[in-house]
């Protein structure tokens, strides 16, 4: 029987989630997975739905979510359903929804210099999403996170030194890919992701399609 997934996108266009849930869903099929794609939140109403699927993968920045949407959600991951995600689809979503949060481990904060930065993206842990792949750079926006001190991290950036009032302090490393778990839920993030090119690069891609594997569970626990 074909594992199953659940891509929900929307919110904010500048993500470009239709492009970016089309690359997870790609991903998946090629995986041999069954995708459902929706375009509500309403979506995550029906738990026992979410209970059949293996990994959702949600691809919506910023909104609102209201409870009897996020309710669903945390229980079926808690009970065991992956959740996956990148960029802002998965953590500048629903930024009033503390609980959402606890989930993903991690809420975008910044990211300065806009779009065009580039910087180093630095494997730190072998694990099965990371294994054999080597640093590699991006030119996109380089994310600073509030992070889940709980969280596994597979791969850190190295935010310099940066002028301005309201600027991070440097240098120092940033989370770029970690998982976690949520009570029986494995969790996937990568903060890769601001359009759906920067996803088509080899190693963000290859990172997100084992990050979905492994939070489907379709590979083994760590």
């Amino acid at each position: 029987m074909a594992r199953r997934a659940l891509i929900v996108w929307g919110g904010w266009e500048g993500h470009e989630p239709e492009a970016v849930a089309k690359v997870f869903q790609e991903i998946l099929e090629g995986e041999g997975f069954d995708v459902v794609v929706e375009t509500s939140l309403d979506a995550f109403k029906d738990e026992g739905r979410l209970l059949t699927m293996d990994v959702v993968v949600p691809v919506w920045t910023m909104g609102t979510i209201s409870g009897e949407q996020l309710g669903p959600l945390l229980h079926a991951v808690t009970r065991g359903v992956g959740i996956a995600g990148c960029h802002g689809g998965m953590c500048d979503a629903f930024r009033e929804a503390t609980d959402y949060q606890f989930m993903t481990g991690g809420q975008w904060v910044a990211h300065p210099g806009n779009d065009g930065v580039t910087y180093t993206v630095r494997i730190v842990s072998d694990h099965y999403i990371t294994a054999g792949l080597s640093d590699f750079d991006v030119t996109s926006e380089q994310y600073y996170l509030h992070v889940d001190p709980s969280n596994r991290v597979l791969a850190v950036t190295r935010f310099p030194v940066a002028d301005g009032p309201h600027a991070p302090n440097g240098p120092f490393d940033m989370p770029v890919v970690w998982t976690r778990l949520y009570g029986q839920g494995r969790v996937f993030y990568t903060s890769l992701g601001h359009t759906a090119s920067v996803l088509r690069i080899p190693e963000a891609h290859e990172i997100c399609r084992r990050g979905v594997l492994w939070a489907a569970k379709a590979v083994p626990a760590d």
